[in-house]
């Protein structure tokens, strides 16, 4: 990087040119370089020289290529003017001083009418503060050397740097000094002027002026700070079990200097250091420490200084040096305490007797003498318990806490106790300790606990009605014990021990009645609280519902809490929305509701302290398909309905018995039971009104099987019914065909007589028949007179396969089949008598089997369907009886 000084070079170098070309330069600032004090102001002045081409009025300034205002200009004559700029910044700048004035005479930009100059900037040094001189022992003399430091005031910048020069001067003639940037050097000397006087001050330089700091001027002693003493040893007396002899070696010879001495010493443990008052130890090599603790450790230091100088500089504290004191008997008692802890009922209490070494114990305590009293305990004898150790734990400068004994104590008696502590040398005054009936004495009121600057602080009121003679304020931590003891007047302290954070105290307070323990008043407090260190386990209770999960979880433990739990907050999610509930700190469960059916919820608990908070681990479950029961009461729905509909169906199935057995189970046709009419063509058929549930008329002729075939064309072509109302050639009413013959059949509920007639038939198959009463035409009549006559039968069971197809046999021919002879159809004549009566049913009945002759074919034939070259075969049979007349319907069979 190019210094500035140079760059400032060569702008003026360039800025010379012009003008060296010329021979001539026309306008000139003064001062030429100056340095300038920050904060200040500066003015500067630019004259015309050897010229009258301008004048001040053509003339402005430029301050790092900004023209400054006119109000800043002074006209100080006819050839000059001046600027007074305030200098406020550290940045160093040219000012420049140009002309304005154009014209064909004046050419600018030639260096003629310009120039400029460099404002080096920096701060006046500051007088340095707090000079202190230092010259240490060298071996076992002094060394030549003296070494200075000093506080530098003030600023500096890299263009105005300040120098500082430390100057020594002995005797007012010989001096000697050292300069430096830095606010410390060393001077050396031939020799160190010890016992002469010695004047010493720093000076600080730079471009804008010179400031000298205080002069010390003090014998040459007063600098020098010696060794610490060398061969420390100390010594313990049988005779003195209370003191020390301490001994060691001056680290200087005299005839430089006298010296001083302090001692310094501690118990084992402490940090609390006892100082011997300066002064008392004047050049000697030795020294006795008394009023000490017998039988106890201590560590000592020693150090020393120049003892004719009010200030001087103290050697160096020699390395500890560790010594214990002489044992004597204990001087006090040991501090007696006691645990308590509540049993059964049957056991009653357990006492956990214990104590801490006496204050004084002078020696190590080897044994505890016990003895226990009470109301309903015989008095027992002195009981030594041995202890291992008795000394103050270095960890926790605490003496050691020593459990005695343990006893089982009812709630209605009082227990006595009665302990002292044995050395070596003899035995500690007895210390006394009540235990009372179980909340005899009333506690503490309005005990507050609260932590301050790093202590526990503690505020209680006296109980009522009690003469307190002293105070036990007991903290507990896990299995961690520890109390002290307070005076009666006391209504507030602070822990003495070494609490640690983050640690939950159980802080109590006794109130100690002539020896007797009070009722304890406790709270809980935290030195200084955090974060948990890790959140509950959750896990679910029983099983989830469908809609609803209960969640519990235990309290986190106490060393792992950190601080007081303020509240939990429990999230779950099921993969899309995170819900929370947040519940109070004494709280281990919360009941989860508004869930979704077999859904997977993944769940967590947070909990928190003032400090911050935690997460615990997570839990997984998912919720039911189905309610509780749900299943149960769909399959109670199910089956109550399925029984309704069997039950329902059973019942409807035996209410229409009668349409479900027609439709299922037919009745096979029985032609003994048939009530198809005789009929003759001899007969006359009488015309008759059909009566309901009565029998019609029925005339039966004997025909013969040749005559069929006549008759039928005879009828089809002379019947006086009408064909479309009363003929169905191509349908049969039910049983295809009819007895003997081929004939058209109509029902009788699709006659022209509707009425009462349909309606009692309407359930029944009406058949019906008609055959010609007459001759064919163009044949011979029979034998007998022919007349046309209309048969109907009310049965409801169809007509046999034979009397079916025998109207079609005897179509064929009128020659009867070689299979059939010849046979006579049906021979009856019956009156038109009511059948409702039983009576007259059984006599027609009667008739029937006097004069019918009926001739059906054999059980046992085959019938053939006839075809054009070929007649049916009949094969006679056995006989079988007639057609029994029927009520409006068919008969049971």
């Amino acid at each position: 990087m190019v210094p500035r000084g140079v760059i400032r070079l060569v702008v003026l170098s360039c800025l010379a040119l012009p003008a060296i070309s010329e021979n001539v330069n026309h306008l000139m600032i003064d001062p030429q370089s100056p340095v300038i004090e920050i904060g200040t102001t500066f003015t500067a002045t630019c004259m015309i020289r050897n010229t009258s081409e301008v004048t001040p009025e053509d003339l402005y300034w430029n301050l790092s290529k900004t023209t400054l205002p006119k109000e800043w200009y002074t006209k100080t004559n006819n050839s000059s003017l001046s600027v007074t700029i305030p200098i406020t910044n550290e940045r160093s700048e040219w000012l420049f001083c140009l002309c304005k004035k154009k014209s064909a005479k004046v050419v600018m930009n030639e260096g003629r009418f310009i120039h400029g100059i460099y404002l080096t900037k920096g701060y006046r040094p500051k007088k340095p503060e707090n000079l202190s001189c230092l010259a240490v022992q060298q071996k076992s003399s002094i060394s030549p050397s003296i070494r200075c430091e000093w506080k530098a005031v003030g600023r500096q910048t890299s263009e105005v740097p300040t120098e500082y020069i430390l100057f020594v001067r002995v005797l007012h003639f010989d001096e000697f000094n050292s300069s430096t940037a830095e606010n410390s050097t060393e001077v050396k000397m031939s020799l160190y002027p010890i016992h002469l006087p010695m004047d010493i001050w720093v000076e600080a330089r730079n471009k804008l002026g010179t400031e000298e700091s205080e002069h010390l001027a003090k014998d040459a002693g007063w600098f020098v700070k010696t060794n610490p003493p060398s061969n420390v040893e100390v010594r313990a007396e049988k005779k003195f079990p209370s003191s020390l002899l301490i001994m060691w070696k001056h680290p200087i010879d005299k005839t430089y200097m006298e010296l001083t001495y302090q001692i310094r010493f501690c118990t084992h443990g402490s940090h609390s250091w006892s100082y011997v008052p300066p002064g008392e130890i004047k050049y000697v090599e030795s020294f006795r420490l008394q009023n000490l603790q017998p039988g106890t450790v201590y560590i000592i230091q020693v150090r020393c200084k120049n003892s004719k100088e009010d200030h001087g500089y103290w050697s160096e504290w020699t390395s500890n040096t560790t010594k214990i004191t002489e044992e004597d008997k204990p001087k006090s008692r040991p501090d007696l305490w006691k645990i308590t802890s509540v049993a059964d009922r049957i056991n009653g209490r357990r006492v956990q007797v214990i104590c801490k070494d006496p204050v004084f114990p002078n020696g190590r305590i080897l044994k505890f003498n016990i003895n226990i009293q009470s109301d309903n305990l015989s008095n027992e004898s002195w009981e030594s318990i041995p202890v291992n150790r008795s000394e103050v734990d270095s960890s926790t400068n605490q003496r050691k806490i020593n459990a005695l004994k343990e006893i089982t104590l009812d709630d209605r008696n009082y227990v006595k106790i009665r302990v002292t502590a044995s050395n070596s040398l003899g035995t500690s005054p007895e210390a006394l300790l009540f235990i009372p009936e179980k909340n005899a004495l009333a506690p503490v009121e309005k005990l507050k606990v609260w932590p301050h600057e790093g202590q526990l602080w503690l505020e209680w009121k006296p109980p009522s009605k009690t003469a307190v003679t002293e105070y036990v304020v007991e903290w507990v931590a896990g299995d961690q014990i520890d109390w002290q003891r307070e005076n009666r007047t006391t209504t507030h302290t602070v822990i003495k021990g070494n609490l640690e954070k983050f640690v939950c105290y159980t802080v109590s307070v006794y109130a100690i009645q002539a020896g007797f323990i009070g009722k304890p008043a406790s709270v809980e407090a935290f030195l200084e609280q955090g974060a948990p260190l890790e959140g509950p386990s959750v896990r679910l209770k029983g099983k989830p519902g469908h809609n609803k999960a209960e969640l519990v979880w235990t309290h986190i433990p106490a060393h792992r809490r950190r601080g007081f739990i303020t509240n939990y907050t429990i999230y779950y999610t099921n993969g899309t929305k995170i819900n929370d509930v947040t519940v109070a700190a004494n709280a281990t469960s919360v009941t989860l509701t508004s869930l979704s059916r077999d859904t997977k919820y993944d769940t967590w608990i947070k909990a928190s302290t003032i400090r911050g908070s935690a997460l615990g681990f997570n839990h997984s479950f998912t919720t039911l398909k189905y309610a509780p029961g749900e299943i149960e009461c769909i399959v109670v729905g199910v089956s109550l309905g399925f029984l309704f509909v069997v039950v329902m169906t059973m019942v409807l199935c035996m209410c229409k018995k009668d349409i479900i057995k027609k439709n299922f189970w037919p009745q096979i046709p029985n032609p003994g039971e048939s009530t198809i009419g005789n009929w003759s063509p001899d007969y006359p058929l009488k015309a008759e009104t059909p009566k309901e549930n009565g029998l019609s008329g029925i005339s039966v002729v004997d025909v013969d099987m040749c005559e069929g075939k006549c008759l039928f064309e005879e009828d089809k072509a002379s019947h006086p019914l009408k064909k479309d109302k009363y003929l169905s050639e191509e349908h049969s009413s039910g049983i295809g065909g009819s007895s003997c013959m081929s004939s058209p059949r109509q029902s009788v509920s699709d006659s022209d007589e509707g009425g009462d007639l349909a309606d009692t038939t309407a359930s029944t198959v009406q058949y019906s028949s008609v055959v010609a009463s007459s001759g064919y035409k163009g044949q011979t009549p029979c034998t007998q007179p022919q007349q046309a006559v209309f048969l109907r039968s009310e049965s409801t069971q169809p007509l046999l396969d034979s009397e079916e197809n025998l109207d079609t046999l005897m179509q064929e021919g009128s020659r009867p089949s070689q299979r059939f002879a010849r046979q006579p159809c049906f021979s009856h004549t019956a009156g038109n008598k009511d059948s409702s009566n039983p009576a007259d049913f059984n006599q027609l009945e009667m008739a029937q089997q006097e004069v019918l002759d009926f001739c059906p074919l054999e059980e046992d034939s085959e019938q053939t369907a006839p075809t054009n070259n070929q007649s049916a075969d009949l094969l006679p049979g056995p006989p079988s009886s007639s057609y029994m007349p029927q009520l409006g319907g068919y008969r049971p069979q």
